[in-house]
């Protein structure tokens, strides 16, 4: 399994607040079953196989566009530990409490 954080960025948009766009990102992953997802305050972390990411990714990518927006800048972040296949972000973020 990899993790990753994604950051999907729309611009040249008419109004500074991105939340329209960030709430169409969480609705289309809401309606797929390959990743799990889970929205932060700064982006949107999400669990699967590298391909799966990556094709969903790509897909979230063009959300914007879909809207006339002229430009987006994506940000992802991929992890992938083939030494602990079936590790989950609540794994990742329990061994560093773990040691505090």
């Amino acid at each position: 399994m990899a993790t990753a954080d994604l950051t999907v960025i729309a611009l040249g948009r008419p109004d500074p607040s991105a939340s329209e766009y960030i709430a169409e990102i969480q609705r289309r992953l809401r309606a797929q079953d390959r990743v799990r997802f889970r929205l932060h305050a700064m982006g949107t972390e999400l669990e699967g196989s590298t391909e799966d990411i990556l094709a969903v990714v790509g897909e979230l990518h063009a959300v914007p566009f879909e809207s006339g927006i002229p430009r987006v800048y994506t940000v992802l972040k991929l992890d992938e530990r083939r030494d602990k296949p079936d590790q989950t972000l609540d794994d990742k973020v329990r061994a560093v409490d773990e040691r505090l």
